[in-house]
């Protein structure tokens, strides 16, 4: 596993992040892991737009086909 140094954090941002560690019951490196780990999963806008238009690509379903499913949709709610 890699370690990675961060410096020139402000005292606050310390200070929450000790406290927000200590709130979960955990220490602050597996804290701050955990926020790390959880960043790197999480997909920025523009990544789970290029994976929706991957998706879409290989689809065969069109826009008439989805405006077609709503529709039904609605229909059946009345």
């Amino acid at each position: 596993m890699t370690s990675i140094y961060v410096r020139d954090v402000s005292e606050n941002a310390l200070t929450t992040l000790k406290v927000r560690a200590a709130r979960a019951g955990q220490s602050l490196q597996a804290y701050i892991r955990q926020l790390l780990e959880a960043e790197a999963t999480t997909l920025t806008p523009e990544e789970a737009v290029e994976q929706a238009r991957t998706i879409a690509a290989r689809s065969t379903v069109t826009a008439d086909d989805t405006l077609a499913a709503i529709a039904e949709l609605r229909q059946e709610r009345q």
